[in-house]
């Protein structure tokens, strides 16, 4: 068997990732996020750009199916910024669809069909097509080779798994036993977040590869311990948002679990994910806020040697798909 991760240009070897932002959307389209759209390939561009810029090499574009991704856009934007990029497939919770969306009535075997495909075929040009014709156009990179994914995605709300997101974890971990990729979990707030390992372990998704998003929502070092214990990833990603949690406090919730010995769990991602937060498109802080502004103040308090085990070594674990060679 060969480990390979698979970006929106073709297969790598993980060492080739370098430094991860392990969660970003470049375009996301959502009824929950009025007049925040980012479908601006010019502006999105302008962002990754920017990304690179302070200090990664690589980036997971966490959009899932349905929600206004553009997997040939994201493909000439790796292309023009030499950023390596993952894309998703999947489905995020509930409330980003609406009761009159055409995914509302699909199966768990239609949604595994569909993810499997997205990762070992690739991914549609325009998903809303998927709906209307059986032999979809296929996203082409430039280089004319097929744009697939490299992450499963599922979401929940708060402490509730829906029948509809129950659904979707189901399909994930169907496509997951198929392609061995790893599953990204929306959290709310990190709200039932042993109740999902406990639902996908029971499908055959181990926790070591599993990355709860928004983990850091809830900055209690004993249960993030208590999840990294079960082997799963805990993704940090609520950087800039000192609305609900400063900076300051996600900085001391890194250290309790750090000396805990659980940092070797941790990624690292923005989750920006808002035309008002990026530059580009006219707002702030946009996507160099981690490298320039949070990171060096990570570094002051827990090392070089921690931070940078978050962005290279751990996520170049989490996110090989393993393949026959």
């Amino acid at each position: 068997m060969s480990a390979v991760v698979r970006t929106v240009l073709g297969d790598i070897d993980p060492a080739q990732l370098g430094r991860v932002n392990y969660h970003e959307h470049l375009f996301q389209v959502s009824p929950l996020l009025p007049s925040d759209e980012l479908d601006d390939e010019e502006a999105s561009g302008a962002e990754a750009g920017a990304l690179r810029d302070s200090g990664f090499e690589s980036m997971v574009d966490a959009t899932p199916f349905g929600l206004g991704r553009d997997p040939e856009a994201l493909a000439r934007i790796s292309t023009h910024t030499g950023l390596h990029i993952v894309a998703t497939t999947g489905r995020h919770r509930e409330a980003h669809y609406g009761d009159e969306h055409p995914m509302q009535v699909w199966t768990a075997d239609q949604l595994a069909d569909l993810f499997i495909a997205d990762i070992t075929r690739g991914m549609a040009a325009d998903d809303e097509a998927v709906f209307e014709m059986p032999d979809v156009l296929a996203a082409a990179a430039p280089s004319g080779g097929p744009v697939r994914a490299g992450l499963l995605k599922a979401g929940i709300d708060y402490w509730r798994i829906s029948a509809f997101e129950r659904t979707t974890l189901l399909a994930v971990a169907e496509a997951h036993r198929a392609t061995g990729a790893a599953v990204m979990v929306h959290l709310e707030f990190c709200t039932a977040a042993h109740e999902v390992l406990d639902l996908l372990s029971a499908e055959g998704v181990p926790a070591d590869r599993v990355v709860l998003a928004h983990a850091d929502r809830d900055p209690d070092p004993a249960l993030h311990v208590s999840l990294a214990e079960r082997g799963a990833h805990l993704g940090y990603d609520g950087f800039a948002r000192p609305r609900t949690r400063s900076d300051a406090e996600l900085v001391d919730l890194t250290v309790a679990v750090v000396e805990r010995g659980a940092g070797h769990r941790i990624v690292l991602g923005g989750d920006v994910a808002r035309r008002s937060r990026y530059l580009a498109y006219g707002g702030m802080p946009g996507l160099g806020y981690l490298g320039e502004r949070y990171l060096p103040r990570l570094r002051a308090a827990i090392g070089d040697e921690a931070v940078g085990r978050m962005l290279t070594a751990t996520p170049a674990q989490l996110l090989p798909l393993t393949l026959p060679a």
